[in-house]
């Protein structure tokens, strides 16, 4: 490695020679990234899509969670390895663009805002539904663009706005979970309240086994875990605009095991331990439900408040990951100039315009589709999500070769077990769309990502041809 590179490597620009920074202003501090690490493994996939997965497969869903788990760790550690190599706000879409060239980073870039912009779309049908619960009258359509106009207006503010928002926003939610968990716990130990005859943790194997619905039926539940999960890794996202990311995205990566096992595991053990798998009911949050039964005055609307708080928050973080990934795409000639262009206040305000329009079309989707409009929607992000994951996966298994190779500096935050971990990952991956084309519904979400994958080789064909060489050579700088 020439002492170049060296000096790149330590001024944070990696080995293609990029600045730190592409305009924005690092506003995000270590109290907020941290917190927006931990939201972004919250979301509604849990308080609110858990009772699909309760409902279908019982107990068994622990297991489910607890395996995708051990995946995503993979993942972020491989994200990680990578960030301290060279932090960089386009983050995905850069590396992919590094390790395997332009149309990697181009369609890794737009299929990565794809997946927030169709993951918006879920939060803020979710949104809409929990609002009716105050306004039963008003129609979610309604509802869900009130809320998207709200967060687009508090994304125009600041990122220090943004970052503040998601902390309390994940201040909420992490609360609400302890709070379960405690009370939960507290059923089981003392007995107290009506719950407390029941409560019991042989709900977890006596009620018609671990796996009453059989073990394949487990594992087509796979796409609800796998879309519960999407978010975890928009903490790379922040590289460009958090203060010292090096050593502040290491810190909320080390933390991932002991939030999966904690907000997912933990409190799926206690909400099948409190009642009988049986007695949840799908499209209602099972929190709502056991503080419901347990007697806590007011506990569905405080639990409401709670699952809307998390469909807000993973929209915000949403349309503010869009702007920034689709102006990275902009700065490399992979979107249109215009939105390349950053505000007075340092911030993607076209992309963030562009974006949050497009996220528009969940409300239509809510007119017209309403009862399947947000199994429709997190199919179609599950498949953007995972081939963000797998991308970051193969990224890190050249970045890996290179540094055997001597071409590229070794990060001192490497990953376990690599490059098994890494196949073992993308093999779990894959599995997951053999089990999606299995099911009638998540299948159209299969078929919408062939249409998507088409449009994509399309585009960069025609921007292939518009610009002389390929697109631009140099990548977005983060």
């Amino acid at each position: 490695m020439t002492s170049t590179q060296v000096e790149q490597y330590e001024s944070g620009g990696g080995a293609t020679g990029t600045a730190p920074e592409e305009g924005y202003k690092r506003g995000l501090s270590a109290r907020q990234v941290q917190m927006i690490a931990i939201g972004g493994a919250i979301g509604t996939g849990l308080f609110y899509g858990s009772s699909t997965g309760i409902a279908a497969i019982g107990p068994s869903l622990i297991a489910c969670y607890a395996g995708a788990g051990i995946v995503i760790f993979f993942i972020m550690r491989a994200l990680g390895e990578l960030l301290t190599y060279r932090p960089t706000s386009g983050s995905f879409a850069d590396y992919a663009r590094e390790f395997f060239g332009p149309f990697a980073g181009f369609a890794t870039g737009w299929s990565y805002w794809a997946l927030w912009i169709t993951a918006c779309m879920s939060e803020v049908t979710v949104a809409g539904a929990y609002i009716n619960f105050w306004w039963p009258s008003v129609p979610v359509w309604s509802t869900a663009a009130a809320a998207l106009v709200v967060l687009f207006v508090a994304n125009l503010v600041s990122v220090k706005i943004f970052g503040e928002l998601e902390f309390w926003f994940s201040t909420i939610k992490v609360t609400a979970i302890i709070a379960m968990i405690v009370i939960g716990v507290g059923i089981l130990t003392f007995g107290f309240s009506s719950a407390g005859d029941t409560a019991s943790v042989s709900h977890l194997w006596a009620d018609g086994g671990f796996a009453p619905s059989g073990a394949w039926q487990a594992m087509l539940a796979m796409q609800g875990v796998i879309f519960a999960y999407l978010g975890v890794e928009l903490v790379g996202i922040t590289a460009g605009e958090a203060e010292n990311p090096k050593q502040t995205l290491r810190k909320a990566i080390n933390t991932l095991p002991v939030r999966i096992g904690i907000f997912y595991v933990g409190t799926l053990i206690v909400l099948l331990s409190v009642f009988s798998w049986t007695k949840y009911t799908p499209g209602v949050s099972p929190f709502v439900q056991v503080f419901v039964q347990v007697g806590i005055p007011g506990a569905a609307g405080i639990m409401n408040f709670v699952v809307l708080t998390a469909a807000l928050s993973s929209c915000n973080s949403g349309i503010y990951s869009t702007g920034r990934m689709l102006r990275g795409l902009a700065v490399n000639g992979e979107a249109p100039k215009a939105v390349a262009k950053l505000s007075d206040r340092q911030l993607p305000l076209p992309a963030l315009v562009m974006s949050t329009l497009v996220m528009g079309i969940g409300v239509i989707v809510n007119v017209v589709s309403p009862d399947k409009a947000f199994v429709y929607i997190t199919s179609v992000a599950t498949c953007a999500g995972l081939w963000t994951w797998i991308m970051i996966l193969a990224a890190h298994l050249r970045y890996r070769a290179k540094v055997r190779a001597g071409l590229l500096p070794a990060s001192d935050f490497r990953m376990p077990g690599a490059p098994v971990t890494n196949w073992i990952a993308i093999a779990a991956l894959l599995s997951v769309v053999v089990l999606m084309a299995t099911d009638a519904d998540t299948r159209l979400g299969l078929y919408v990502w062939l249409v998507w994958s088409a449009v994509l080789c399309t585009g960069y064909l025609v921007l292939k041809r518009r610009t002389p060489g390929g697109t631009a050579a140099a990548p977005a700088r983060g």
